[in-house]
């Protein structure tokens, strides 16, 4: 059961109205930016929790062969991963009473289901990069805890992770995804809806926590959401890239433009760039000088352009979008 502090109430009804009391717009200042989530390729998973998908793990070898010499017969091997679904929900409940003050219940409503649903992108969105199954299994796992370990081995999945020679407490990641129904892509389970479902459960009853009850309102927000990443080649991390160094650009010392050349690594580890639609991915402190470096013109790769109005940045014609979850203060990667 709610406590009275989780209960909308009459100073958050004031709180909302304007002059002419009606339910003003909201300055929403706790919204992110997540790009990733306009960008990601969604799948109905073929299991009823999340996805099972099947790898090549080894070719065949075939053999040379001189007359009146056989070959003997060799096969390829295959193994099966499962990817995990989970449950992000939320309850909205307000006092009937509450609502209907002024005539403004939709209204009023819609604004709290606004925040609930910001809420819920933020969440997904954290887990999407830092979901750890291991420390938080009702959580799914994220795409740093499948890229956590550089490796110099080309078919172990480290291979795809480059690090940027950070050090101490103040980095982050920047990541170049190939989005695509058989790289890299969202999942939801079997049968069930895809994206976040709103559910207006309407007047209903509600108790209070001295077992009283009174008539109120309710609305039920759930998103059952995964990710899959079937070809590990077409997801790439660059860790380790130290923040207080981009923030040298311009200077005597300036170490920024080694970003640059990961770019270039991470570009070049992509299998086929054209089966897939890459998009990269950074914080807003990453982007900020990112963008910089691009007017100041350090990079004939690195660009500003408009499309539909808007200004996008891009390094080798892919789009650098920015996540406002992907932390500043990432643990260093071996």
């Amino acid at each position: 059961m709610a406590t009275i502090g989780d209960k909308l109430n009459l100073v958050d009804l004031v709180n909302r109205l304007d002059p002419d009391q009606k339910v003003a717009p909201i300055a929403e200042i706790l919204n992110e930016t997540n790009e990733i989530l306009d960008d990601m390729i969604w799948k109905e998973g073929n299991l009823l929790t999340g996805h099972r998908y099947t790898l090549r793990a080894g070719i065949p070898s075939p053999t040379w062969r001189k007359i009146n010499q056989g070959v003997i017969p060799n096969k390829s091997i295959t193994e099966q991963e499962d990817a995990a679904c989970a449950m992000l929900e939320a309850y909205s409940e307000c006092d009937k009473e509450l609502a209907d003050l002024n005539g403004n219940t939709a209204a009023f409503r819609a604004s709290e289901a606004a925040g609930h649903i910001e809420g819920m992108s933020q969440a997904f969105a954290k887990t999407l990069f830092y979901g750890n199954v291991n420390t938080a299994p009702e959580q799914f796992k994220g795409i740093a805890n499948y890229y956590n370990l550089a490796s110099t081995t080309k078919t172990n999945i480290g291979y795809n992770v480059i690090k940027g020679g950070g050090a101490g407490d103040d980095n982050t990641s920047l990541y170049l995804v190939g989005w695509s129904p058989r790289t890299v892509f969202g999942i939801y389970p079997k049968g069930s809806q895809a994206g976040l479902k709103f559910e207006d459960k309407g007047q209903v009853t509600l108790g209070d926590e001295t077992n009283g009850y009174h008539e109120g309102y309710r609305s039920h927000f759930q998103w059952k959401c995964g990710i899959a990443i079937p070809d590990w080649r077409y997801v790439v991390r660059i860790a380790n890239v130290d923040v207080s160094a981009l923030a040298s650009f311009g200077s005597g010392s300036d170490t920024s433009a080694a970003l640059i050349r990961l770019m270039v690594q991470a570009y070049h580890k992509i299998p086929h760039i054209g089966a897939c639609k890459p998009v990269w991915y950074c914080n807003g402190t990453v982007k900020q000088w990112l963008d910089i470096m691009a007017m100041e013109k350090t990079n004939v790769r690195l660009g500003i352009s408009e499309y539909d109005g808007q200004e996008i940045t891009s390094f080798r014609n892919i789009p650098i979008k920015k996540c406002d979850e992907i932390l500043d203060s990432e643990t260093l990667v071996a």
